[in-house]
């Protein structure tokens, strides 16, 4: 078939943006513009009814992938038996594996159980051990496998209160990592532990991009031919976290390329668990498809599903099966793999993600002038933001304007969860000492729902 060298509806004579706005202010009826079709978010962007080509300037997002993995991850507690699932896992259509320890493990139990084929592996440990890290690292390259380590010494810090060590044995410990590995996924930066303590999209971006400017002023020696694994919370504000991703491959290829450094990011995707439910649990899934969609279409590399009932049951074949299969319908039934970047274009879009760059900008700028991110960490300034920020959040959500269906409205006053705790879905308090205040992920809906049990 001939390719139409054609524009589609060509015969339509083009409007501009001044006369959609006088057809709107006209069917107003004498109604103010600004007043009543123009709104802010919480992040200070101003949002318009409509967008148009006259007003936006194309973004050219640098390093945006040609398809996206479909993720599950895997804790570590019996090394064997985390690889046999892990292969049990790739039969049902996962297509890469994230691999969780709180321990040292045997490397040789874990990577002789996998299948002999080309594979990518995540890993993630809350323990930072060099000698280790080098020895998996020889072992995957060795079985062909594609191995990304997301060692991040500040967010564990920022998470935990403490240093692995203190910040001198941190940074030589991720050198001597860096030097010895060979392997071009090292450092990872977790911004999910700001979405999910109430950070806003800006913060979120502003904090990801201080945090790798502080490997890069640590390291930069060592980083020529690194790529910097994010971890990235997505929300429910849909195309807001769309444009959140594609802000962020722009926002870090503006400070890779100010090092001559990789201006590429590696993007891992996962649910936001700030807004997920323990009442009307169902919901959840309607929640995670829409964030799992917004990772697809702002570029995501891979995307690892939230379960519906994660926040209140163990780890299980049902929920988990459902969060795969999420993902398996976006992909292979909604052909969301077969378009690459289809956001590209779309005024909305881009206009949004021209103004979440710049704004993160200037407040990374503002971070810097500060002495930094660590600096600023320790003295406890990023923690505060955060806090004003996520209580502003809570207080939209406790007077019913940020709405949870089944939790804040249109509650169904029947249903009961008491006896279907397997986990506690709070926030545990776990007094101890720590070198500075840590950042604290909290949802949304724990108060109400702590009440809510206890009148059951």
């Amino acid at each position: 078939m001939p390719i139409m060298n054609k524009s589609l509806f060509s015969e339509f004579e083009p409007v501009s943006a001044k006369a959609f706005k006088q057809k709107i202010q006209y069917d107003l009826s004498g109604a103010d513009y600004n007043e009543t079709l123009l709104w802010s978010s919480p992040e200070g962007i101003h949002v318009k009814p409509f967008y148009h080509q006259e007003d936006t300037q194309p973004v050219n997002i640098p390093g945006h992938p040609q398809n996206w993995s479909i993720l599950e991850e895997v804790y570590i507690l019996n090394a064997k038996s985390a690889a046999l699932h892990a292969s049990s896992l790739l039969d049902k259509g996962v297509e890469a594996l994230s691999f969780k320890a709180d321990a040292k493990f045997n490397i040789e139990d874990l990577l002789n159980h996998l299948p002999k084929k080309k594979l990518t592996l995540y890993f993630s440990f809350s323990f930072l051990d060099p000698d280790f890290i080098k020895s998996l690292s020889i072992q995957t390259l060795e079985m062909g496998y594609n191995s990304h380590f997301n060692v991040d010494i500040i967010s564990n810090l920022a998470h935990s209160g403490n240093w692995y060590t203190d910040l001198k044995s941190d940074h030589k410990a991720l050198e001597n990592i860096l030097l010895n590995t060979h392997n071009d996924n090292v450092i990872g930066v977790d911004m999910s532990l700001f979405h999910n303590a109430g950070a806003n999209c800006i913060q979120e971006l502003a904090y990801a991009l201080a945090q790798t400017n502080e490997y890069y002023t640590y390291h930069s020696e060592n980083l020529r031919s690194q790529t910097i694994n994010y971890k990235v919370a997505i929300g429910s504000n849909y195309f807001f976290e769309i444009a959140k991703i594609r802000a962020l491959r722009l926002l870090h290829a503006t400070l890779a390329e100010a090092y001559g450094l990789n201006e590429n990011c590696h993007i891992i995707a996962q649910p936001a668990t700030r807004n997920k439910v323990l009442y009307d649990y169902n919901t959840n899934m309607l929640r995670t498809t829409t964030e799992c969609m917004s990772a697809i279409l702002g570029g995501a590399d891979a995307i690892c599903n939230l379960a519906y009932d994660s926040i209140y049951h163990k780890s299980n074949e049902f929920g988990q099966r459902i969060a795969r299969n999420q993902l398996l319908l976006l992909k292979h039934e909604s052909y969301f793999d077969l378009v690459s970047n289809p956001a590209d274009g779309t005024y909305y879009i881009e206009t949004l993600t021209k103004q979440f760059a710049e704004k993160a900008l200037d407040l990374f700028k503002e971070i810097e002038a500060g002495d930094g991110f660590i600096s600023q960490l320790i003295a406890g300034k990023i923690q505060k933001k955060v806090k004003a920020t996520a209580l502003k959040e809570q207080e939209a959500f406790n007077e019913g304007k940020k709405v949870l269906v089944g939790t804040n409205t249109y509650i169904n006053s029947e249903d009961r969860m008491k006896e279907d705790l397997e986990l506690y879905p709070f926030l545990k308090m776990n007094p101890r000492k720590t070198l500075i205040e840590p950042i604290i992920q909290k949802r949304l809906a724990e108060e109400v729902e702590q009440k809510r049990l206890q009148d059951e």
